[in-house]
């Protein structure tokens, strides 16, 4: 039988605000265990939550930026259910009215065309603490350092028909919170994580299957892993026989594989009701238009931008507008060097610092080598001063600290290109008379020896003749 796999994701996105949603207690990361914990984040007696504005106006702004419907009226809820790290006993969520609505975003598929994906709902809650069992022999540990730190649950449409569009529509909401500067998207740190919805269903069946939860996963390569062991678990199942239980399961990512956490619950298993310390939130159209104001250029109109003013190829434009931080560094990039050649830029962005940036394990925030600094690279290459080889020479050497510029660099290792008209003919001349058999070759129609030449003449250069006057001379000397 053909299956065919249906996916929903739940994006839990940490609010960069620098106070938590109902407490004026820090969120920094990486505190001493239980030292940013106030009286409201454990719910003592005789407490009572302030919403935190800040937390709104991030929600309001990621809504705005999918097309979202904005709830001019949202409730609070408290969601009951017991664990450890939830101090309270329940957890302040929003389930029948959340803040921002109905909506959607585009996701770019391998074979280059675009998918809609809409997004269900996306509401404010708390998050809880978290349960340390490493250093605890047979004990657990319990910092409460997160509860209360705000989150926005991003609930897509079961729209996403494999892993690759999964992982696709997560890395898209990965860079769009970026980009609004409401979250950091350290997934490391826990600041962005989901959990997927994966049934499977017979090609050509409207119903969808029996869906399992697969919890708090954190990084693009376990999402893709987790769903695939997952899909393939469930068409196991069925195809001997049995039946898919609806249920919550942990992905672990040392063994690949999925097991039972517990049975799923359903929203009348958490008793929902209206929190009544806290009133319904009303957000006015003035509010929401203030905010719009707000709102910087978002990924899809940067790289429109960059296709239909600086003629990148779409393909460019997509990984140069990948995040936020990417776009910039090519944009400071494209300034410095006077906008000259925009493919250029991208190239070398795309290309050199990209390739060196993941071979050391850095973000483009860490590399060594500036915008500024590689323009004058660029620029160097623009007025030859250097070939595009040396240039590959010298931003290695900025990378390794070696020089503050490109200038200094060429000046100190003796790297500027031979311009010379005089010099490079004789080199070519030299080349020429060592080679009489393979010069008779390529006026008998063996025109590829023209790379051998080349490749000679920038020999006895050390690579600093210049690549145009080399192929400039030599045709002109071999076509006699």
């Amino acid at each position: 039988m053909e299956w065919e796999v249906v996916i929903g994701l739940e994006i839990h996105t940490q609010l960069a605000t620098k106070s938590k949603i109902f407490s004026g207690a820090a969120t920094a990361y990486g505190a001493e265990p239980n030292t940013q914990a106030c009286a409201v984040d454990l719910g003592l007696p005789g407490v009572l939550p302030v919403l935190n504005a800040e937390a709104v106006r991030m929600a309001i702004k990621f809504g705005l930026a999918v097309d979202a419907e904005i709830s001019d009226r949202s409730v609070f809820a408290r969601k009951n259910y017991f664990y450890p790290d939830l101090p309270k006993g329940y957890q302040i969520s929003q389930y029948e009215l959340p803040v921002v609505g109905k909506g959607h975003i585009n996701i770019e598929l391998e074979d280059g065309t675009e998918k809609v994906i809409g997004i269900t709902r996306a509401h404010l809650e708390e998050d809880a603490g978290k349960s340390l069992h490493e250093d605890f022999d047979g004990e657990t540990g319990i910092d409460l350092n997160r509860a209360g730190t705000p989150l926005l649950e991003i609930v897509s449409e079961p729209d996403m028909r494999s892993a690759k569009e999964a992982v696709a529509y997560m890395r898209k909401i990965h860079s769009l919170v970026r980009y609004l500067e409401i979250c950091d998207g350290n997934m490391q740190e826990g600041s962005f994580r989901c959990d997927a919805n994966v049934s499977i269903r017979p090609k050509g069946q409207e119903k969808f299957g029996t869906r399992a939860e697969l919890k708090n996963i954190n990084s693009f390569r376990n999402v893709e892993r987790a769903i695939n062991y997952e899909i393939e678990r469930q068409i196991d199942v069925l195809e001997s026989g049995g039946e898919v239980i609806q249920e919550t399961r942990l992905y672990d990512a040392d063994k690949n594989e999925t097991r039972a956490m517990r049975s799923k619950e359903e929203a009348n298993d958490y008793r929902y009701f209206p929190d009544p310390d806290l009133l319904p939130l009303i957000i006015e159209e003035e509010t929401i238009d203030e905010i719009r104001a707000t709102l910087p250029e978002l990924p899809n109109e940067k790289r429109d931008r960059f296709v239909n003013e600086l003629g990148l190829s779409l393909y460019d434009a997509s990984v140069l507008t990948s995040s936020r931080e990417l776009a910039t560094y090519f944009e400071s990039l494209l300034k410095a060097t006077g906008g000259k050649d925009p493919k250029q830029c991208a190239n070398w962005v795309i290309g050199d610092v990209s390739g060196a940036l993941n071979k050391a394990n850095l973000d483009i925030s860490e590399s060594p080598v500036s915008a500024e600094q590689l323009a004058s690279v660029l620029n160097r290459i623009s007025d030859n001063t250097i070939s595009g080889k040396i240039a590959k020479t010298v931003f290695e050497a900025l990378w390794a600290g070696e020089g503050k510029d490109a200038d200094e660099i060429i000046e100190s290792k003796g790297l500027k290109q031979v311009t010379d008209t005089g010099a490079i003919e004789a080199m070519v001349d030299e080349v020429l008379a060592n080679n009489p058999d393979q010069v008779q070759q390529y006026r008998d129609g063996k025109e590829q020896l023209i790379g051998f030449f080349v490749g000679q003449i920038m020999k006895a250069s050390k690579g600093k003749a210049n690549p145009a006057q080399v192929n400039e001379l030599l045709k002109k000397k071999l076509n006699g």
